[in-house]
């Protein structure tokens, strides 16, 4: 498990995060949501130790992630970065799967036919088993991410946190990524700007906005007119086809919003 509790964190003269708190849910998938410049992404660097906020604990298994080493909070944490990119990288699907076992190695250790065999699991798990020879950077976007999602697998991490995995891709690899983050049933923490993908495959939400978590729980409890409507300044309407519900924007601003 991995919490988060009274983040302050400030970049420069920007106060981007204040009193924010989060944890991840045994087995279930935790939505980031928000507009531009709220704070999710930042949110996120902090829980994986990217960024050290000035005020406040990130605590993974209740011990602050500062006083683990490096190693462990990667046996904790398999994360999926925005900027996960291959261009340029000459390296195979399955070598690049395979470096997710890194962190049960020492530095001078080589893989094991096991380390090899989790890689190919979890290459199978995404259904990409079949590429293990091709190049990284050959894919496309959508197999791109399930490959980024394999890594993670084959870290067997108890924890994932995935900054806007379905940044990029078309609709249908949208929803294959986020079926198979929900299929994981890892303790999971995703920022999403799509509050319909947010609807449909997170069971809890965490609204965002100016650096301060203002909503949180089901998602049904959330995506509410009155609750989206002052934070993204814009008409918020939730509508049904009879096995889905949904919402749509506009076409008025919200009058009196804060945005």
């Amino acid at each position: 498990m991995i919490a988060a509790t009274g983040i302050d964190l400030r970049l420069g003269a920007n106060d981007v995060l204040s009193g924010a708190q989060l944890s991840t849910r045994p087995g279930q998938v935790v939505g980031l949501i928000g507009p531009n410049g709220s704070g999710k992404s930042s949110l996120l660097r902090c829980l994986y130790g990217m960024l050290r906020p000035h005020r406040g604990a990130i605590l993974i298994d209740d011990k602050a992630i500062e006083s683990l080493p490096q190693r462990a909070v990667a046996r904790a944490i398999a994360v999926v970065t925005q900027d996960a990119a291959a261009d340029g990288i000459d390296i195979t699907v399955g070598e690049f799967v395979l470096l997710g076992r890194h962190v049960h190695r020492g530095d001078h250790q080589g893989f094991t036919d096991d380390d090899r065999k989790i890689a190919l699991e979890g290459l199978e798990l995404v259904d990409m088993s079949g590429f293990a020879e091709r190049k990284l950077h050959e894919l496309s976007g959508g197999e791109r991410q399930r490959v980024m999602i394999a890594r993670c697998i084959a870290q067997q991490s108890p924890v994932i946190l995935l900054d806007e995995p379905t940044n990029h891709l078309d609709v249908r690899y949208q929803h294959e990524v986020l079926t198979l983050v929900r299929q994981l049933q890892n303790d999971t923490i995703v920022v999403l700007h799509d509050l319909n993908l947010a609807s449909r495959y997170c069971d809890h939400l965490a609204l965002l906005d100016h650096g301060r978590v203002v909503h949180q729980g089901r998602p049904e409890d959330v995506l509410r007119s009155e609750v989206l409507e002052p934070v993204y300044g814009i008409e918020v309407r939730r509508l049904a086809d009879g096995q889905h519900s949904y919402l749509a924007f506009g076409p008025h601003a919200v009058i009196g919003s804060k945005r």
